[in-house]
């Protein structure tokens, strides 16, 4: 365990190599930290710390930088963080994939790093469904989501029908199926499908087929936005190697989205910091992530990717403040 001396000596190197981005010698640390050592007091206890793998010496310089466990530690028993000093932003209640998009944006914008959503899981429950006659057995079905999703799908029937039967078959479908589970209404179209008309349960198949479709090819869409914010950022604009890393994480959707899945798990904000597990392989990276919900359900992950040396308090607010706005806006879209 460390001592409060120890803690304060260490909060205040990693808020200052965080403000700085210079290793931190020991004259720096006791003007920063307001105690009253002597030098030499300070370097041991700087020693202690580095035995302790929470700060390192960088071969360039007599100063020390925090380590991904010195991180770690500050982050979850140093840090505080101011509640509301971000000014007035807001999103606006519309369809889910652009409160995504913008939410992914405001993310990047406010932070200076990158901003990432995973848009909420697609409902497989239908609000709304139609047929459109486009030419011979090519029909165009429209299905409407809960959340007012509207997905588009064309395919091909082996009967050639009129928009008559289309318009019946779409009435029967809005009439008895509407609210539920694709699942269900392939379930309860096994039963049916001898008693319903031929063309009517033809074309009730082919929504469900054409519906499942749009699942699968839909789920868990992630949203970026800011790659090229790193472009500006110390920490990789001096190392193409760092950079390179980066950039391939947001190229590999599936592994930020199995992080981000952690996230959607539990509650409230969480920070994985680079180094420190496999669950970021990359040492100059952190996430500041958060689930959000629609009508108190959580659907969804977002968060801010950057540096290891970020605000961390600061992001922590971003991401709090954005994570509400996702939420409000998605909840209040009918």
């Amino acid at each position: 365990m460390l001592d409060d001396r120890a803690k304060l000596l260490l909060k205040a190197l990693v808020e200052r190599y965080i403000a700085d981005g210079q290793p931190v010698g020991s004259r720096t640390l006791s003007r920063a930290s307001g105690l009253e050592l002597s030098p030499a007091t300070i370097r041991n206890v700087m020693s202690d710390l580095e035995e302790l793998g929470l700060i390192a010496s960088p071969h360039t310089s007599a100063g020390r930088i925090p380590t991904a466990r010195g991180y770690r530690l500050f982050v979850d028993t140093m840090l505080t963080v101011q509640r509301g000093h971000l000014g007035a932003h807001s999103l606006a209640p519309d369809q889910p994939q652009k409160v995504i998009s913008n939410a992914a944006n405001l993310l990047s914008s406010l932070s200076q790093f990158v901003g990432v959503v995973i848009a909420p899981r697609r409902t497989s429950v239908f609000r709304h469904i139609e047929f459109l006659r486009l030419s011979d057995r090519r029909l165009l079905v429209i299905i409407v989501s809960p959340e007012g999703d509207v997905q588009n799908r064309v395919i091909f029937t082996e009967v050639d029908y009129s928009q008559a039967h289309l318009v019946e078959a779409a009435n029967y479908l809005n009439a008895n199926y509407v609210g539920l589970a694709i699942e269900q209404v392939r379930e309860r179209l096994k039963s049916e499908v001898d008693s319903l008309r031929a063309e009517i349960a033809s074309l009730m198949n082919a929504a469900v087929a054409a519906n499942s479709e749009v699942l699968s090819e839909t789920q868990d869409e992630v949203v970026i936005s800011g790659e090229r914010n790193l472009l500006s950022v110390s920490d990789f604009s001096h190392d193409m190697g760092h950079l390179r890393r980066a950039f391939d994480l947001f190229e590999q959707k599936a592994q930020l989205m199995r992080l981000l899945d952690v996230t959607g798990r539990a509650e409230g904000i969480r920070i994985f910091i680079g180094g420190e597990s496999q669950v970021v392989p990359f040492e100059d990276l952190s996430i500041v992530s958060a689930p959000y919900e629609v009508d108190g359900q959580v659907v969804g992950t977002l968060g801010v990717v950057g540096p290891t040396r970020m605000a961390y308090d600061r992001m922590i607010q971003i991401v709090d403040i954005t994570s509400k706005l996702v939420s409000n806006a998605l909840s209040h879209h009918k």
